[in-house]
């Protein structure tokens, strides 16, 4: 017969596994998107279309917008769930995060820019990841 150590032993170690894992995924997520959205948001628009051609494509004010709400999110990933104050707001920076990748996904796809749906299809999928594993799987209680 199993004992109640036994029987929550390996849940306890998947579910460390998996805090581990969403953590990894937030830092990563969250440096990336802060430094694109820091870039956006603060290089001038020249030397930015020279990196980003699309960004020459568009009106400023929706570069500048999506770097951010980039930087925004990033600090979203991780604050919330970092302090425990209202970690419920990390999950929901990691869906908008997927909601921004599938967006800029079709907007490549309109411009014929099919290399650069790899990015957008893993920064996604890692949102994703964060979305559910916060919101379902492994949710950070508040103080």
């Amino acid at each position: 017969m199993a004992t109640a150590a036994s029987v929550s032993g390996p849940s306890s170690t998947a579910h460390k596994g998996l805090h581990i894992a969403l953590w990894v995924a937030q830092v990563l997520l969250a440096l990336g998107f802060g430094m694109g959205g820091l870039m956006k948001s603060t290089t001038p628009m020249a030397e930015l279309a020279a990196k980003m051609p699309w960004a020459g494509a568009v009106p400023e004010l929706l570069v500048r917008l999506i770097g951010i709400s980039e930087v925004a999110a990033a600090v979203g990933l991780i604050l919330p769930a970092a302090t425990k104050v209202r970690p419920s707001l990390t999950p929901l920076a990691a869906a908008c995060l997927v909601v921004v990748m599938v967006l800029a996904a079709i907007f490549h796809v309109t411009r014929g820019e099919f290399e650069a749906l790899p990015i957008n299809i893993v920064l996604g999928g890692l949102a994703a990841f964060v979305a559910w594993g916060r919101h379902k799987k492994a949710p950070i209680a508040a103080r």
